[in-house]
């Protein structure tokens, strides 16, 4: 009866594991990655875990692309990951805490005390974007080509005043991850890319993950591209400005091992990871909540030139997923949105990506310069190569002109953040629509 009962038991546990492993529909994913490819609206890598195992990966498009010169994307190909970088910042700064070497309620003016509010700004409202600190990304950056020194970026945070008390509110602050990273090496005495690789690249293998200089193709580092026509190369920031809050490159297969190590136990004490989950006014601590339907995952997006991406983990189901791109004309949430529905069996159809051309005498009563009495924005508005291109000036502008995509009766949109421009005509204006907020702007040229 023993023995009946432990191999029912044991019957029972492999139906369940098979159960719960149902295989995805790997060729409908590859059938989006196609639609994607063909009708460029993508390009980059994708890669998914299960309990720790790759079982996806693909890759799209080119990794460097113009004058005459193709070079495809491979799954090994590297991208600029942006805010991701974050995550790895706030796991080194955990490390630290776990060795005693700082605390959650250590001041920032131990370390920086000539800048605003520092002997009240904490390391814990430093990682969860409650210091109060000027996000210098806000503003219009006429220098982000340009490297500069540890020095240099402490006198720009210098000069901002603080734009709320320390732990009033949460609002996003580039300003609090590129200070952590000057922590981070003013306690170990080495720089940065020295403590990422042993704290966290050499001790989980992560390969391709390190902190990033100037694009080199020869290493498989991609260049990143907007799309008008044809893919066309974005102005390339100097990593020296973003630092911890932005300057790892990394692959999704090495990303999807990072968070699967982090959620594991083996970079950070249980505790802290906690404390990186535990959501205050909808922020973690350099992780966010990320829903999928009746799931949610924790994790991080990032922007940067042309650079989108976005890590998630999903703890009940014990799924990682990365998507990096160094072109999109289809959001990088949408992509991820699309494969997760693929992946977790949910209804999905794979969009057949239909534009709509205009030329030149279509677009012209478009053109012109517009502004706002509702945001401290001006956007000017052109064309050319029968596309018409945004231009923003104000707080939190993009540095350059985007191009827009066409979907018919004065509407265009720019997918990658989630914009859409209504142009009416006989009013001479248009309203911009991002997140679920409309902002009217009027001609003024």
């Amino acid at each position: 009866m023993i023995q009946k009962t432990a191999c029912f038991l044991f019957l029972f546990c492999i139906l369940q594991s098979a159960a719960f492993t149902q295989p995805f529909n790997k060729g409908k994913l590859d059938s989006f990655f196609v639609a994607l490819n063909k009708h460029d609206q993508s390009m980059g890598s994708i890669a998914i875990a299960k309990n720790g195992m790759l079982v996806y990966q693909n890759a799209i498009g080119y990794s460097q692309v113009g004058n005459g010169l193709k070079t495809p994307a491979t799954i090994g190909t590297k991208y600029r990951i942006g805010s991701i970088s974050k995550m790895f910042t706030a796991t080194m700064i955990f490390q630290l805490i776990d060795e005693g070497k700082l605390s959650l309620q250590t001041p920032l003016g131990n370390y920086f005390p000539q800048i605003s509010n520092a002997g009240k700004i904490t390391i814990g409202e430093m990682l969860g974007h409650r210091s109060g600190l000027h996000n210098f990304t806000a503003d219009s950056l006429s220098y982000t080509t340009t490297p500069k020194s540890e020095a240099e970026m402490i006198a720009i945070f210098a000069r901002q005043k603080p734009d709320f008390e320390p732990d009033a509110k949460a609002v996003y602050s580039n300003t609090n991850f590129v200070l952590l990273g000057y922590i981070i090496e003013r306690l170990t005495g080495k720089t940065y890319a020295e403590e990422l690789r042993k704290r966290i690249t050499s001790k989980i293998g992560l390969a391709d993950t390190y902190y990033g200089t100037k694009a080199n193709p020869a290493k498989n580092e991609s260049y990143s591209y907007d799309y008008a026509i044809q893919w066309t190369q974005v102005p390339e920031a100097d990593l020296s400005i973003p630092a911890g809050a932005g300057a790892v490159v990394s692959t999704p297969a090495d990303l999807v091992k990072f968070i699967n190590a982090l959620f594991a136990g083996k970079l950070i004490s249980p505790a802290n990871l906690e404390r990186m989950k535990t959501m205050k006014d909808n922020y973690g601590m350099a992780m966010f909540i990320i829903p999928f339907y009746d799931k949610y995952g924790y994790g991080h997006s990032g922007e940067m030139d042309g650079f989108s991406s976005l890590l998630i983990y999903f703890p009940q189901e014990k799924v990682a997923i990365a998507y990096t791109s160094n072109g999109a004309r289809y959001s990088t949430f949408d992509v991820v949105k699309g494969a997760l529905s693929i992946y977790f069996n949910r209804p999905f159809t794979i969009p057949e990506f239909k534009g709509i051309t205009l030329n030149a005498t279509d677009l012209n009563k478009y053109i012109g310069k517009y502004s706002s009495t509702q945001i401290p924005i001006n956007i000017a508005i052109t064309e050319k190569n029968k596309t018409l291109y945004a231009q923003a000036a104000g707080p939190g502008t993009f540095p350059r002109a985007i191009p827009l995509e066409a979907k018919g009766a004065d509407k265009f949109t720019y997918s990658v953040y989630d914009i859409t421009l209504q142009f009416d005509t006989a009013k001479n204006s248009f309203s911009l629509i991002q997140g679920g907020t409309t902002n009217l702007f009027t001609k003024i040229e």
